[in-house]
């Protein structure tokens, strides 16, 4: 969304702390810092207790020179700085209901993202009819998926900050880190490396 790159750094902290008789592996509290020369980015999760925004319990906010954008699955508001009285400006959630009925039977269909997987299928079929790359491009996915699995490893490393080099698919100057961004393989398999495919 912000077309960010790579972060610098990554941190993070957590854990399972509340549900400690889940079967779950996936900690039920976190924080990570994703930290780029220009921003940094928070992301949090908690899986139990009240939300601190009642409107936006699971969302993202952005906060801007102009104002802070809050946006959820079935909302967004724009609060603008010293603008418009400062009076929120809503966007309801798009359903396309009535010109997708289908949507409305289908089964295990989350209906408030139908219309925007339905303009992803669009632009990338564009993309490929143009020879351009589509608005979710690999790299997006590839930096986006590798900085969550960063955040990850350095929750299980004690919370201590990563430095990932992508041109050396490496964790700087942590050997203990970049062991854990591949698992052994079975015997018989090697992992394709990217100057042998």
């Amino acid at each position: 969304m912000l077309d960010l790159g790579w972060p610098v750094q990554v941190t993070s902290t957590g854990g399972i702390y509340v549900d400690k008789e889940s079967i779950s592996n996936i900690s039920d509290t976190q924080t990570a810092i994703f930290e780029f020369p220009e921003i940094n980015v928070v992301w949090q999760h908690r899986t139990w207790g009240n939300p601190v925004d009642r409107d936006y319990p699971w969302a993202f906010k952005i906060y801007g020179e102009n104002g802070m954008l809050a946006g959820s699955p079935m909302r967004a508001d724009f609060y603008p700085e010293g603008r418009n009285n400062g009076e929120p400006i809503h966007y309801p959630v798009v359903l396309e209901k009535e010109q997708f009925p289908e949507d409305v039977t289908e089964k295990d269909i989350e209906i408030h993202a139908a219309p925007a997987t339905r303009e992803q299928m669009k632009d990338w079929l564009q993309a490929i009819e143009k020879d351009t790359l589509p608005v979710a491009d690999v790299l997006e996915g590839h930096i986006s998926t590798a900085s969550c699995i960063l955040a990850n490893m350095s929750m299980d490393l004690g919370g201590r900050p990563l430095k990932y080099d992508p041109k050396t698919m490496t964790v700087l100057n942590d050997p203990e880190a970049t062991a854990l961004l591949r698992r052994p393989y079975r015997e018989g398999y090697v992992h394709p490396e990217p100057n042998t495919i």
